[in-house]
């Protein structure tokens, strides 16, 4: 019984430590699905952001080629203005425009007007004092205009310059961020992995545990029930037991010469018990009363053929 007992225990034991493994691996797996969850959520929201910011990047260097362009064009007829200008009120800075080969159909264009309009006429005479005091205004108008155009391309070409260095960078810090997240959420994912194969072998070996836990405590209330029976029938059993030796003794003097002839072997009816414990509990004992009785039925025989 304290044998039982004590495997009893223990077994309470090990179920109690595995309640509590079981119990503090549910909560890590419940962590773990959280950070899985959030680390897919923080990729998907990075991916997002990325797609937007290379779209901006795009449209606004789509639109800084298209103000560039529009900007130069602008720059040359500015340019071309200014020197016209110049012609007439400044002839000293005129610059004569670099001839350049004409066309077919500029050929003909030119020949047509010429034939239509004759000479152009010519420019009128500039008036003393009057192109030195016009110069200082028109086409110094001129040339702070074509700065100014100058200096808002310059700064624009820094702009997007400034842009692009700053979308480079957060390419790159995005591309090393997702690497990061999704480098742990391989790893959380490995670990819920063996969180739940580790949580399946303890449910199972609690369940086993759980299954010798009641076939002990099963066996342990046959034990006390069996002893709880010898504890009641001490007496009888006692009784019956020296009986039989007495027996055993007087066929040991019939071997030796005493005269038995009226030797009865004397039984006394067994005690009203419940048949299954008297089978469970008495089953060596009424082996040992049937050798004993097949061994006086043997003396006796002898005894007779004496």
């Amino acid at each position: 019984i304290d044998k039982t007992e004590d495997e009893g225990k223990e077994l309470a034991n090990a179920i109690s430590t595995l309640e509590t493994r079981i119990e503090a691996n549910q909560q890590d797996i419940t962590a773990l699905k959280g950070g899985i969850k959030e680390l897919a959520q923080s990729i998907k929201d990075l991916d997002k952001a990325v797609e937007e910011a290379t779209a901006q990047r795009k449209a606004e260097h789509e639109a800084y080629v298209e103000e560039a362009a529009n900007n130069n064009a602008a720059l040359d007829l500015l340019g071309m203005a200014k020197n016209r200008l110049a012609k007439v009120y400044s002839p000293e800075t005129y610059e004569e425009a670099p001839k350049r080969e004409l066309s077919d159909e500029e050929k003909i264009s030119e020949a047509y007007s010429f034939v239509q309009l004759g000479d152009a006429p010519e420019a009128p005479p500039a008036v003393a004092g009057h192109a030195n005091a016009d110069a200082g205004g028109v086409v110094a108008l001129m040339a702070n205009i074509i700065n100014d155009l100058k200096k808002e391309m310059q700064e624009n070409e820094f702009a997007e310059k400034d842009a692009q260095e700053d979308y480079e960078k957060l390419m790159a810090d995005s591309k090393k961020k997702r690497a990061e997240d999704s480098s742990a959420k391989a790893e959380k994912e490995g670990a819920l992995a063996d969180a739940e194969s580790e949580l399946l072998e303890q449910t199972s070996e609690k369940k086993d545990r759980e299954g010798e836990d009641m076939a002990n405590k099963q066996y342990l209330s046959k034990l006390h029930a069996d002893c709880d029976w010898n504890l009641e029938n001490y007496d009888s059993r006692k009784e019956a037991r020296a009986e039989e030796v007495e027996s055993l003794k007087k066929a040991k003097d019939v071997l030796n010469g005493a005269d038995y002839s009226l030797l009865q072997v004397e039984t006394k009816p067994a005690t009203l018990l419940s048949k299954s414990r008297e089978q469970s509990c008495l089953a060596s004992d009424m082996d040992h009363r049937r050798m004993l009785q097949a061994r006086m039925a043997l003396l006796q025989g002898f005894c007779e053929d004496m």
